[in-house]
């Protein structure tokens, strides 16, 4: 199929954020599904031009549609968000990235106040006593600071498969992302394969995260994630301690839970408590 950009292209920018409606949205998606990552990422590079970024872990997926967008516009941006509790590996790949690259990351950090109210209030390693304080936590380290990231973008790539688990097997290479303000979610590589990522990656020479050398085959918080033993499914060291076998951060997919939406609150109203007077803190009050 022929897109608006070929493949290693570099594509006009737009100046101005480009909007599609929700109907726009699924005849592209529909137009797309049968198409190569490149063709997806040239599409979106061409559409929404530096309206459009990459959220990157550095995984490996990761650094496969980096590399490819890249190839098609040297401007197009890639974010990370740095929770505060990464192993120094993933540090060491933002610079890898921009010394390999010649390109800004664009480092993402949680809320300083929220931070803070949820450590006050729960400690810093809530996320092992309750998997609703487990959520809270990825909430404020991974999902607040990744909608703050995604304001006035038209669309953001991500590196999701559909064999990386049973809450993203339904993905489609492009989505209406209702949990952003209706702008475009892109999945391309969801129709790839564990397997086919690593010969990617052996074949182009990516950089890549230290830690698959030490088992590890899903990145996450240092706290959080741990070498996987074999058979075991590649998130299968993520959040080990639960049980549920579609735990997920949150970034994309998210299930309704009063326990986390209370938490939440209390989290959000202590730290705007400790802003509104100023005080930089969040003590507990009588």
């Amino acid at each position: 199929m022929a897109v608006v950009a070929t493949e290693w292209s570099t594509a006009v920018l737009p100046r101005r954020r480009p909007t599609l409606r929700p109907a726009e949205i699924a005849a592209a998606a529909e137009r797309l599904e049968a198409c190569s990552a490149q063709e997806v990422l040239a599409w979106a590079v061409a559409t929404f031009g530096d309206h459009c970024a990459i959220v990157t872990s550095f995984q490996r997926e990761g650094m496969i549609i980096i590399d490819m967008a890249l190839r098609l516009d040297r401007s197009v941006r890639v974010l990370t968000i740095d929770t505060g509790r990464l192993p120094a590996e993933t540090y060491e790949m933002i610079d890898t990235v921009r010394a390999r690259y010649g390109v800004e990351v664009e480092v993402i950090t949680p809320d300083s106040a929220s931070l803070e109210a949820m450590q006050t209030l729960h400690g810093p390693n809530l996320f092992r006593r309750d998997r609703a304080l487990r959520r809270l936590c990825c909430h404020v380290r991974k999902v607040e600071p990744l909608e703050r990231a995604l304001e006035g973008l038209g669309a953001w790539s991500t590196g999701l498969r559909r064999d990386g688990g049973l809450a993203r097997a339904g993905i489609a290479k492009v989505e209406l992302d209702e949990a952003h303000g209706g702008i475009v979610k892109l999945n391309p590589l969801a129709d790839w394969t564990r397997e086919r990522v690593a010969a990617y990656t052996a074949s182009r020479d990516l950089p890549e995260h230290p830690l698959y050398a030490e088992g590890y085959t899903s990145i996450g918080c240092a706290p959080c994630t741990r070498p996987v033993s074999a058979g075991e499914h590649e998130r299968a060291g993520r959040w080990w301690w639960e049980a549920d076998e579609l735990r997920e951060c949150g970034l994309h997919h998210r299930s309704a839970s009063q326990r986390l939406d209370l938490a939440l609150a209390e989290v959000h109203t202590r730290a705007a408590t400790a802003s509104v007077n100023g005080t930089g803190t969040t003590r507990r009050t009588a």
